[in-house]
């Protein structure tokens, strides 16, 4: 039977079938228009937050140590950038334009990962951010290798290879600040304890509260709860932050011998929720910035748009005249 003569039940019978068989769904595919609009939101607030990401660790290039910690830094950013234009460019291919997913950005429709909204106050916190921030990222985007969209999973696969990278470039910062001097070793632990929990809630509220994991996890948008990816950086974080020398933040952690995992303690749900409705500390900075850049930008998208036109013109001369 051709696909357009299916039903919509039938349609989404199929579908599911594909999904359940782990085969890539693909933007010429039908898909439900509930799938598409799930996807949307969590890639395009992907994309977001590699772009705001850039902010804070691109306040410190200017102040980075050293030559070296500067060009390793300056890539790091710009590494970022590159995966907000790997998942603007996938999220298009679900038929929505980019200039879009902007505007539901500057204008607070769309949500990017709640710890960009904190600020970068030493040196410290880019050791933090590199080792906290992209850990984390680290343990929810490698199960996104596996996620049911193709163009999703595909761009996945080099993202994670750079995280990685900035993992490591990270929590060597963290190495050289804890084996230094008093002082460095007390910026670790201040910056520890600012970005631990934060990083928690990075993954998002419990499964029993998020509006769209159910949905997510039946279609394989999703591999792993929000609750089963946070456990995973608990257990995978603290050995890491015993080896650095450092007091772990979370004073009601312990290990359950019964479990194989770790018991922690629970975190300021309320901070995570004031931070992502825009009450953050640096919520409008970001987007302020965010706006600015963009604005200023305008003129390059105008020329490559004038010269696209151009060129499209002199092709169809050319083709008329042959």
């Amino acid at each position: 039977m051709a696909e357009y003569n299916k039903s919509e039940a039938e349609l989404e019978a199929v579908f599911q079938q594909k999904i359940d068989s782990e085969q890539k769904i693909e933007p010429k595919d039908w898909m439900p228009e509930a799938y598409r609009k799930n996807l949307i939101r969590q890639m395009s607030q992907h994309a977001h937050s590699e772009v705001i990401g850039m902010q804070p660790e691109g306040n410190w290039i200017t102040r980075a140590p050293s030559l070296r910690r500067k060009a390793v830094l300056l890539s790091k950013v710009q590494d970022e950038g590159g995966h907000g234009l790997y998942l603007y460019s996938a999220t298009e291919t679900l038929g929505i334009e980019r200039s879009e997913l902007i505007a539901a950005l500057q204008s607070g429709q769309a949500k990017y990962a709640s710890i960009f909204n904190y600020p970068a106050q030493t040196w410290g916190d880019m050791g933090a951010i590199g080792w906290l921030v992209d850990g984390a990222a680290i343990v929810n985007q490698v199960s996104l290798q596996r996620t049911s969209y193709g163009p999703y999973s595909r761009g996945m696969i080099r993202i994670c290879k750079e995280e990685s990278f900035h993992q490591r470039q990270g929590y060597v910062i963290m190495m050289e600040l804890a084996k230094g001097t008093p002082a460095q070793k007390q910026m670790a632990q201040d910056s520890l304890n600012r970005f631990y929990w934060p990083a928690l809630m990075m993954f998002g509220p419990h499964d029993s509260e998020s509006a769209h994991s159910a949905k997510s996890m039946k279609w394989k948008i999703k591999r792993e709860t929000n609750d089963d990816l946070r456990q995973k950086f608990i257990d995978q974080t603290a050995p890491q932050i015993a080896y650095l020398g450092l007091e772990h933040p979370d004073k009601d952690l312990v290990w359950n011998e019964e479990k194989g995992q770790h018991d922690s303690g629970e975190i300021n749900w309320e901070e995570f929720y004031a931070v992502i409705n825009g009450n953050g500390h640096s919520n409008r900075q970001r987007i302020q910035h965010h706006v600015k850049a963009h604005e200023e930008g305008a003129w390059v998208r105008d020329a490559m748009s004038a010269y696209q036109q151009k060129k499209s013109q002199k092709q169809a001369k050319a083709e008329t005249a042959a």
